[in-house]
């Protein structure tokens, strides 16, 4: 016996958000369920009620103009794989997405779910801060603020995202033709997560460059310091050096770990840099 509760189908944002403030403190939301199902199995979440969000077409929309492109939050990972949605980033978008996970998650996982459930080692996390994305957060009394990636997740499993809001969508840039992009990941093997994640973005007509650690305890790690040091110089940092920039940063990681990231980086720049 799984444990009991309510699956509200709202047919539009505007009814699940009335749901959302109508119902009791004990309500999750469900977009793909591929981390609220096995929590549901295990007797980790015991909701009275689940509104499924997971047809809405208001999330799963996607509007282009001339610098941006917003992606609905329950568009599937295997739809940014398989290239049928727009990829303003050159094929990063479509590259991390193959590497979630397996394709029977990416058939049903969402990229405003994974977002919202926020473990530190899930790929668009990192991804979407290199990409200096921003998430549209919608309220239960309608209102709508947009919440930079940098300033998106708390904390393991804690997020920007309040009780009585839902994320709409996502927000990317577009990137010019020069932009370049690495994403490397260590695992123990394929389809796990991450014990260590390194992501770079650079656009020189943007002027925008970015290094991202993903996969910590907590919240990705920014290096604005690295950021302007590979930009500057197209070289791929010195091991030491990233250690260094680490022991200021995150001085809690311990020693594997802190290897590991070094040589994230060192292989995502590699990548980026057409340098295999």
């Amino acid at each position: 016996m799984k444990p009991g509760f309510q699956f509200a189908h709202p047919a539009t944002l505007a009814e699940a958000t009335q749901m959302l403030r109508d119902q009791r403190r004990d309500t999750k939301l469900m977009a793909g369920g591929q981390s609220l199902g096995p929590m549901l199995n295990l007797r980790l979440a015991k909701p009275e009620t689940i509104i499924n969000l997971a047809d809405l077409p208001e999330l799963r929309t996607v509007t282009e103009d001339s610098d941006h492109v917003e992606f609905g939050a329950v568009l599937r990972h295997a739809e940014f794989e398989d290239g049928s949605l727009p990829e303003p980033t050159g094929g990063m978008m479509r590259y991390v997405a193959s590497g979630i996970a397996y394709r029977a998650v990416r058939n049903r996982g969402t990229i405003g779910g994974s977002l919202c459930h926020a473990d530190p080692a899930a790929d668009w996390i990192t991804a979407l801060t290199a990409l200096g994305a921003t998430v549209r957060i919608v309220s239960a009394q309608g209102s709508m603020r947009d919440v930079e990636m940098t300033r998106f997740m708390h904390g393991a499993y804690r997020t920007e995202v309040n009780g009585d809001e839902i994320l709409k969508s996502v927000i990317l840039p577009r990137y010019s033709p020069s932009a370049v992009w690495g994403y490397y990941k260590i695992c123990r093997k394929v389809g796990e997560f991450a014990d260590a994640i390194a992501a770079w973005v650079a656009d020189p007509v943007k002027r925008y460059s970015r290094v991202v650690f993903g996969a910590t305890a907590g919240a990705p790690i920014v290096s604005v310091r690295l950021s302007q040091q590979i930009a500057k110089t197209g070289e791929i940092p010195d091991k030491d050096d990233i250690k260094a920039e680490l022991d200021l940063l995150a001085p809690d990681l311990d020693r594997v770990k802190q290897h590991l990231f070094a040589v994230a980086l060192q292989r995502c720049i590699k990548q980026a840099l057409n340098n295999d």
